[in-house]
């Protein structure tokens, strides 16, 4: 039965042409690959929020720094570093020992000329002869290069100052690379006031972090290039704090974790690196971190994070990683602008007076150029 003249317009109309539906089915792909369906499924991360474990930690984690015997708790950690170290630089921090500031730079097996470059410049034990520094570089282990890990050990046997552990050195182990950096400090060089924990594509200046752990709060406090209203904000503020309130009169025993902190959403396109996914992390924001590039940790702050990490489901970024710990220990990331996690321009040897960090120093000349010009004007 053949269909009338006016049927067959009626039928065309109300068909979608091949191509419209192509095209929807194009966008509904890109919407599930870039993740807009999943944003509708988040849970709230303000009223929400619960990761696992779920409990208050801080009393296991006093009380494991009070005897360090995880037998005579009541609950087990569900996270434990049982990686060993394969070099554990042990004379770094002989006892007695109280270093003001560590380094612990974050390396990568084949970067030994970051590594060289790192130690003439901002890494340089000897920088200060009134302040004692130290300097490590944790390392993962080669997964098929011989070469490479008897190149480390000559490196380590010259320079003594190589932290490796047991595990693979790939970007998916950073969590693990940052916890074995944790625990070396706890184990080896617990009487360390302050650590600083960075990638070895930093640039970092010494000099502005002893600055900055004196009074976080109102750094920089010179003021020279502030409008008058910022300088008068600044002097209220020095004169409203309190004794107690000083981080500078008993910094090692306040919990300063600082640097450039993110208040961000996982990112759910999966085409991305950083993906996440809602079985991972099911809530529209991440507790507010501080990016791994580079940040600062007073002593208390050290020691809560690595017995709170046991108590905290692993994540595989470590500075997500390091804001659930926080999130769970109470700990609240100190945020401060001069720490950049992209690479601050160098349009003038002043721009980088204030500078405590920047990204993005990866050929070693550009660092020591940038560095030593620095230092020759008093702020690295």
């Amino acid at each position: 039965m053949k269909l009338s003249r006016f049927m067959r317009r009626r039928l065309s109309i109300s068909l979608p042409s091949r191509h419209v539906v192509i095209l929807i089915s194009l966008m509904a792909f890109f919407s599930f690959y870039m993740g807009l369906f999943t944003h509708l499924f988040e849970k709230d991360y303000h009223t929400e929020f619960s990761y696992p474990l779920d409990m208050d930690v801080l009393p296991l984690v006093q009380q494991l720094q009070m005897n360090g015997k995880i037998d005579e708790l009541d609950v087990q950690p569900i996270n434990v570093f049982n990686y060993s170290y394969l070099k554990s630089c042990r004379h770094k921090c002989p006892e007695g020992s109280t270093p003001r500031l560590v380094f612990v730079i974050k390396s990568a097996i084949p970067h030994f000329e970051r590594r060289q470059a790192i130690r003439q410049t901002w890494g340089y034990e000897k920088r200060f002869s009134d302040v004692d520094i130290r300097r490590v570089f944790l390392l993962g282990r080669s997964p098929s290069s011989p070469d490479q890990e008897m190149a480390i050990d000559r490196e380590d046997a010259l320079h003594g100052d190589i932290v490796q552990a047991d595990f693979i050195d790939a970007y998916n182990n950073n969590t693990l690379k940052t916890m074995s950096g944790l625990k070396w400090i706890v184990e080896h060089c617990p009487s360390a006031q302050f650590v600083v924990f960075a990638d070895d594509d930093m640039y970092l200046s010494a000099k502005n972090v002893l600055r900055f752990v004196r009074q976080p709060s109102i750094y920089p406090d010179d003021g020279e290039d502030e409008s008058p209203i910022l300088k008068r904000e600044h002097r209220e503020r020095s004169l409203k704090q309190q004794p107690g309130d000083n981080l500078s009169d008993n910094l090692e025993t306040k919990r300063l974790y600082a640097g450039y902190v993110f208040h961000s959403p996982p990112l759910r396109h999966r085409s991305s690196k950083w993906y996440v996914s809602l079985a991972e992390y099911p809530y529209h924001l991440w507790p507010p971190y501080v990016t791994a590039g580079a940040y600062v940790l007073s002593r208390q702050a050290l020691l809560d994070l690595h017995y709170g990490s046991g108590y905290t489901k692993y994540f595989r970024f470590d500075d997500v990683f390091l804001g659930l710990v926080a999130r769970k220990a109470r700990i609240e990331p100190v945020h401060c602008s001069q720490f950049y996690f992209w690479k601050k321009p160098y349009s003038s040897t002043s721009s980088y007076r204030h500078v405590i960090a920047s990204h993005g120093y990866d050929q070693p000349d550009e660092l020591r150029r940038v560095w030593f010009e620095q230092k020759s004007l008093g702020n690295a």
